[in-house]
Parts: C-alpha cells; structure tokens; sequence
C-alpha cells in the first residue's frame, strides 16, 4: 500500500491510499490482494477516526473540510487488479475506490503501459483494446476517476478519446524536460486541457531529470512546463513521496510545500489563488466533474455494460473455465 497527498489549502487536505499488488499477481490473486489492500486501508482510517475520516465523494472533502479531518480516500493502482472483471470493477467502486490506474508496470489484456514506449519495445494492443475502452466508459458511468499515470502513450491516447469525464495523471511529470515513458508529451498536455483533466507533478528525480539528482528548482521547471502548455487549471502536485527512492534537495517530503509556493511565487507567474488551483483545488474539480458525468449517465438510464473480456487469458489463470 502507498499513498498520495493532495494538498488542498489548510486546513483542507485529502489522501489518496494506493491499493497497489506487484504484477505478478495477474491472473492469480491479484482481486483477493487488492481486496485485502483496501481492507486494510478501511481499517487504519477507522482506528484514526474522526481525525482521519473516509472520503469517497466530493462534498465528503468539502464537510471533511468544515469539520477540521483529513480525508482518507482510495485508489487501486494497476488496472490487473481486476481480473478483466467489470463486475470486479463495480465491486471496487462500491468498497470505495475512486480512482483506477489503468496499468501499473505491465501490461493488462486490454491496455499497454508505459513499458511499450521504451527504446526496443513494441506495444502489445496499440493503447486500449475494445474491452478497454468499455472499462473507460464504465467508470465514467459509475463516477470513478480514470488515472493515465503508468500507460504507454496510445492507451493515453485513446482513454482521452472515450472518456466523457477528466482524467488525472496521479504521479506523472513533463516528457519534454526528462524523457521518461513515465511523464507526459506534450501532445497529451494539449489534449489533457480539452478534457479539463489534471497532472499531478511526481518529484521522483528519475521524472524530474532523467538522474538520481534532483533540485527544488526542477519541481518547479516541470511544474511551469505543464502549467504553459496544458494550463493553470490542469496542474496539480502528486509527489509520491513513499514510493519513491531520489527526491528533489529542498522537497523532501509535505513539510517543504511552502518553500514550493515560494519559489512558485518567486517566478512571478504564479499568485496566491493560482496556488490553491495548484495545491488541490484543481483535483476537487476534476472530482466534481466526474461526479457530474456519473449523475448524467444515471438520468438518461444507461445500464451497467456487460461486455465480456475475450480471449480470457489462460497462462497461469487460476480460475475455472466454468463459471455456472
């Protein structure tokens, strides 16, 4: 389990727990892992409560807010976790998961991840399959946040092109300042604005330049970058900071935000409501936004889709072949 801060002005904040199971869990027990996850996330925000509270709406964030908690909200980060299920899919939004990582380090049977863009590699699907596609559709219908962080730079592509609510890049940087398949080109930083989607900045130094070696100042460069190309709506901060191993001198965890928002607005560009845009308020609307898909979908009575994976993967499936 790791965990993402979104920092929404004090004494506002909200965390994401990431219910995260290693790859080689696909098509094993990668649900039973994920469920577990998630059980254990429900449990210590339990322990911590009211001071920790769960969130899994945006109004919960805005009363949580009011009522001076921190916001314990989850994300399931890999789209293996599951199993080619859209029934999984649902049972997840239902246990409280509000966003999905549609891959994690490897690919799924239905979409690519950032390993395809890699000198060498070949894309196993082009991006998302059609079964992945109706993954697409079917979170905007439940209201869950679809996250591109991790996939290839097709499944971003086409996920932009069905998604009829923002995206989020949860931990992602700027491709044209450190070319890793981890960070976002700026062809998606164009499109990402015409879907009013969020990147949220890793400061991994391996994202921020291409070393081990890292400076508050590349923060801020990455940062920047996104905020001219895609917009001041359409960044936001996602550190990543305990599943990260090289972090920025003078960003090195929460407690060195406001030496971030100085430097920020040190460069002239930046003013205090820019800053609460940056510092949460941006993700708040791109949950209200999905939220209001979701109700849009409920009013016209659009049912849960049905589709079936196929091929179902049998290498290592460890499910039977007969269901009923």
């Amino acid at each position: 389990m790791s965990s993402k801060t979104i920092t929404i002005p004090k004494p506002q904040q909200g965390k994401f727990w990431a219910a995260y199971v290693p790859c080689d869990s696909q098509h094993k027990d990668a649900v039973q892992l994920t469920l577990e996850q998630i059980d254990v996330i429900r449990r210590f925000t339990e322990l911590y409560h009211p001071r920790l509270t769960l969130c899994t709406s945006s109004e919960d964030i805005t009363t949580s807010h009011k009522q001076h908690q921190l916001c314990s909200l989850i994300g399931v980060e890999g789209g293996h976790s599951l199993a080619g299920s859209l029934a999984v899919l649902r049972t997840l939004y239902h246990v409280g998961v509000r966003y999905l990582t549609l891959t994690s380090t490897c690919n799924t049977p239905w979409a690519d991840c950032s390993h395809a863009d890699m000198p060498g590699k070949k894309p196993e699907h082009g991006g998302l399959t059609a079964f992945g596609k109706t993954i697409i559709k079917e979170m905007n219908r439940l209201g869950m946040i679809v996250d591109l962080s991790h996939v290839s730079v097709g499944t971003m592509r086409d996920a932009l092109d069905v998604s009829k609510a923002p995206v989020i890049f949860s931990h992602s940087s700027a491709h044209a300042l450190c070319n890793s398949t981890r960070n976002v080109p700026d062809e998606t930083l164009r499109k990402l604005a015409l879907n009013r989607g969020v990147v949220m900045v890793n400061f991994y130094s391996q994202f921020l330049t291409c070393s081990d070696t890292s400076t508050l100042a590349d923060a801020v460069a990455h940062i920047n970058h996104i905020r001219e190309v895609a917009g001041i709506d359409n960044v936001g901060l996602g550190a990543g900071y305990d599943g990260i191993n090289y972090v920025p001198q003078g960003l090195e965890d929460v407690s060195t935000y406001p030496n971030l928002f100085a430097e920020l607005i040190g460069t002239g560009k930046w003013n205090v409501e820019d800053l609460k845009k940056l510092a949460g308020l941006n993700f708040l609307r791109v949950f209200k936004e999905v939220e209001k898909v979701r109700d849009e979908f409920k009013k016209a009575n659009v049912p849960p889709y049905e589709e079936v994976m196929l091929p179902r993967p049998k290498d290592n499936n460890c499910t039977s072949q007969d269901h009923f």
